[in-house]
């Protein structure tokens, strides 16, 4: 089962081009920190503005710095199933250890669309597979009961990201699924309150620049050690907020770029993040003791 902490890793820029110096120290740190794993060409990784020879040029790279001490999941989906199918065929030839599929953003398919579209995916790898229901980002939800029948007919869809926003859906999921099947917050916010009614964990954000913290607090909290992880969690709050003051990826660079760990350079559409978040951003890192 995937369980614990996996970083939605940025993908560094300089110059308009992947900065794999940038990215190999990125995955180290993460590594020291004790995370999990790390998820290349997320939604955090930019994938809707890298080319498809920039997409698995950053997974082959990600799994290379990886050496296998930590878990890669691969983000390969797409709106297009032929397009999803190709970047996981991509992924699985790179050594990546599973592949994270969102919904098909913008077409919007009903039900029965998203289970033939995973489904197809499915049958063309040996990858294990983690869905990915984002509905604000993708207009739709992958229903509980679409979820219940791909992990039925498909034996590698093993677990999903679920960012919904909404615990009754971990709830509802958990009771569908069962306990071998992997969910996991999409949301650093609520993390805790997931992993309180049956998540195994988070794919997070704010984990670029806090590894270790975010690892300890969701280690600590399966271990039974509510009162500790709450801790950490009530110490970072406004961080994980305010790391969407503005559309991820945009705070996360800003962040880390004040940090002194990446440029704060993006893919257009995205742009930097605007003067007056800044300083809501720059004072909120100050308040956690992470910038002086």
């Amino acid at each position: 089962m995937f369980t614990g902490t996996y970083t939605a890793i940025v993908t560094p820029f300089a110059n308009g081009k992947v900065d794999e110096v940038r990215l190999k120290n990125l995955i180290e740190r993460q590594i020291r920190g004790g995370v999990d794993g790390i998820v290349p060409v997320g939604t955090t990784g930019e994938s809707p503005t890298v080319s498809y020879e920039e997409h698995i040029q950053i997974i082959t790279s990600s799994v290379e710095f990886a050496k296998r001490r930590v878990k890669v999941i691969a983000g390969t989906g797409a709106n297009s199933t032929h397009e999803a199918v190709y970047l996981t065929q991509e992924a699985e030839k790179a050594g990546a250890d599973a592949s994270l599929q969102v919904a098909p953003y913008y077409n919007k398919p009903t039900q029965e669309g998203l289970f033939q579209h995973f489904r197809e995916i499915a049958r063309e790898t040996r990858l294990p597979i983690l869905l990915y229901s984002i509905p604000g980002r993708c207009g739709i939800e992958i229903g509980v009961d679409t979820v219940k029948r791909l992990a039925k007919e498909c034996p590698n869809v093993v677990g999903i990201k679920e960012a919904g926003g909404n615990p009754d859906r971990v709830s509802q999921l958990r009771a569908a699924l069962g306990p071998r099947f992997a969910i996991l917050s999409g949301d650093d916010s609520l993390t805790l309150s997931f992993m309180a009614v049956g998540a195994n964990g988070v794919v997070s954000v704010a984990s670029n620049i806090l590894p270790q913290q975010i690892s300890r607090m969701v280690r600590l909290f399966a271990a039974g050690n509510a009162k500790a992880a709450l801790k950490i969690h009530q110490r970072y709050f406004p961080l994980f907020k305010d790391l969407f003051i503005e559309a991820n990826p945009i705070p996360i660079k800003a962040a880390m770029a004040m940090l002194g760990q990446v440029q704060e350079e993006y893919r257009l559409p995205m742009v930097p993040l605007g003067d007056g978040n800044r300083r809501v951003l720059a004072a909120t890192l100050k308040s956690c003791g992470l910038l002086k």
